[in-house]
């Protein structure tokens, strides 16, 4: 995966994946994690319209809010990460792969891929009953409609 060059306003699927594949460290420590996630994205707003998180990776959806700050922002979450659980060194494989998500589609794709990921590996048997999951906080998911892209296509 190439270093992350993205553009502002755009809209991306994330997926982090821990070094030893089969760890449970991240549902484990969730609560590290959320406060990882909490104070970086205080310092480096984002708007993030899913995120579900697995004993050894997790996925996020998410929107730059105005300067393209995505790789310093995960580096320092996964810093924070793994200095709060002890200063584990390789904890977190190197990479952060990505996609920009260009339409309506591939982002309901998307949504729908974060949604169901805990049932696909036999963590649940229904989506809603995940607690790691930004989708179990509220019966209704985002909508497109909040994405930069949307506004392009009405103008289109």
């Amino acid at each position: 995966m190439t270093q992350l060059s993205l553009l502002p306003q755009a809209t991306h699927f994330f997926t982090l994946r821990l070094a030893a594949l089969g760890s449970t460290v991240l549902v484990d420590r969730i609560e590290q994690l959320r406060l990882a996630y909490a104070v970086t994205t205080h310092d480096l707003p984002v708007q993030c319209h899913a995120m579900v998180v697995l004993p050894d990776h997790l996925h996020a959806i998410w929107t730059e809010v105005g300067e393209p700050r995505f790789a310093e922002r995960w580096r320092r979450i996964k810093a924070r990460f793994a200095q709060g659980i002890g200063g584990r060194a390789g904890l977190w494989e190197p990479e952060v792969r990505h996609l920009a998500i260009g339409s309506a589609e591939e982002f309901e794709r998307r949504m729908t891929y974060c949604r169901m990921d805990p049932v696909k590996h036999g963590l649940a048997k229904r989506w809603q009953d995940w607690p790691c999951s930004s989708f179990t906080k509220t019966s209704a998911a985002p909508r497109p409609a909040t994405m930069a892209f949307a506004a392009q296509e009405v103008a289109a």
